[in-house]
């Protein structure tokens, strides 16, 4: 099961976080902070994978980590999860990232944090890998565009009501209102 999934810059700034787990705000930090540590201490050419640090659990788990020119994605997992299998969902995880945004960079991240949190709700939910199949994974982020398209016509509909309102020429429509003369329309009435 996955624990947790970060992805923080090269200088340790957390540009997403994902716990599956509770953890106290000032824990998160904690964990965060140390995941950084262990993953940016590693050189390049060594295995993306490694144990997981004291704070996240110790040796029951594990750090599964790519990094991506200023962006490292760890994903901390129990032990009962693929090594190969996380490093490939990761993979599925930043390509559908950059189908998206187009190249995909740190900006994106924290301008569209919205979207990268329903993105990875379709990868991941509550621990447990959902989805690894791309094709599948940007139908639903296209037909989630195009309900928000369709609501943000919906929610300008007010705004648009109102502006027509306000174009109208009220006080002279009210003069130009004829009422039938009162003594006529009463004998008109004839009961």
């Amino acid at each position: 099961m996955i624990k947790a999934i970060l992805v923080f810059n090269n200088h340790g700034k957390p540009r997403l976080s994902k716990f599956y787990q509770y953890f106290t705000e000032d824990m998160q930090q904690q964990i965060i902070k140390e995941t950084f540590q262990l993953v940016s201490r590693r050189d390049d050419n060594v295995c993306n994978f490694l144990e997981g640090g004291s704070l996240i659990g110790g040796s029951d788990y594990k750090l599964i980590y790519r990094h991506y020119a200023t962006l490292y994605f760890v994903f901390c997992v129990d032990s009962s999860e693929s090594e190969l299998g996380i490093l490939d969902l990761i993979q599925v995880f930043v390509e559908t990232l950059d189908r998206c945004f187009e190249n995909v960079c740190e900006l994106d991240l924290i301008f569209h944090v919205d979207k990268v949190h329903f993105i990875l709700n379709e990868l991941v939910m509550g621990g447990m890998v959902l989805e690894t199949n791309m094709t599948e994974i940007m139908t639903r982020i296209e037909d989630q565009a195009k309900v928000e398209k369709q609501e943000a016509g919906l929610s300008a509909a007010p705004a648009r009501a109102v502006s027509a309102v306000k174009n109208m020429s009220i006080p002279q429509q009210i003069k130009d209102i004829r009422l039938p003369d009162l003594p006529q329309a009463i004998k008109d009435l004839k009961f």
